[in-house]
């Protein structure tokens, strides 16, 4: 198992010198991935970072550690300029990208700004046509959502043949998505910090996400929690987990607390 942080970029964790700080220490104790939410909170009334600016800071300041998102709502952007800013992180950081991607959990990200939010056809497509913008190709695209007419992206990401997706969501129809691309992101704490996602649960929507897998292959799934320092994860290992993803947000206490805990390293 591999172990990263995720860091809810909202609140005071907002400002991005905080995540830079948060990333450094992350490299330095040994932990493998700093990934961070995607929200355009301030639309619900709480102040929230610009996760691809924050991260392109991250990747100046480590050398190392992977660099994602948990997850990005693909359909708030458009497809084309959404690749171009993935592949443009990627080659700033050597091809430590990973791309979480999902639906959106929160509705008002897209109606306080006139666009309901989309289902699932919508992701796929926009996935696709990213793609195939990253495989370098001239890329023609005519689809229900889209349309790519003779474009070739450049510079293509460093990682080839494309970055890493990670999708998110529980659903039957993110399980089978997921089954697609290269990993599973799911969430396993509440608020308070309790894990709700047991060893058994997870072992059991691997086991169904490993049935709509059609190729073989590695498949990562990344589990988001709360351990203490030492504290074993062993279980979600044994159940399948390939990533542990240490969940950092203001409801844990404050900025120095997160960092302490970063500090500490990854759980045993």
């Amino acid at each position: 198992m591999r172990y990263g942080i995720d860091v809810a970029i909202l609140g005071e964790l907002a400002e991005p010198a905080r995540l830079v700080t948060l990333a450094r220490e992350a490299e330095a104790a040994g932990w493998d991935a700093v990934l961070v939410w995607d929200h355009v909170a301030f639309a619900w009334g709480t102040p929230s970072a610009d996760p691809w600016v924050a991260l392109a800071a991250a990747a100046q300041a480590t050398s190392r550690i992977r660099l994602g998102t948990a997850v990005t709502a693909v359909a708030r952007h458009r497809p084309e300029i959404l690749a171009q800013t993935v592949a443009t992180l990627d080659r700033l950081s050597g091809g430590r990208v990973i791309l979480g991607a999902g639906l959106g959990g929160v509705r008002e990200e897209f109606t306080a700004f006139g666009s309901a939010r989309p289902g699932g056809a919508v992701l796929d497509e926009a996935l696709d046509v990213m793609t195939s913008l990253w495989s370098g190709d001239e890329v023609h695209h005519r689809g229900a959502h889209y349309t790519v007419d003779g474009v070739r992206l450049a510079p293509l990401p460093f990682q080839r043949p494309r970055v890493p997706v990670w999708v998110g969501g529980t659903a039957a129809g993110a399980l089978r998505r997921a089954a697609r691309w290269d990993g599973w992101i799911v969430a396993g704490d509440d608020q308070e910090g309790r894990m709700t996602l047991s060893p058994d649960s997870l072992a059991a929507q691997v086991s169904e996400l490993r049935r709509h897998r059609a190729t073989a292959g590695d498949l990562d799934v990344a589990v988001i929690g709360v351990s203490g320092p030492g504290s074993p994860v062993r279980a979600y290992a044994e159940a399948g987990a390939t990533w542990w993803l240490e969940h950092l947000h203001g409801y844990r206490g404050s900025v120095e607390r997160l960092v302490q805990r970063v500090k500490a390293g990854p759980p045993a």
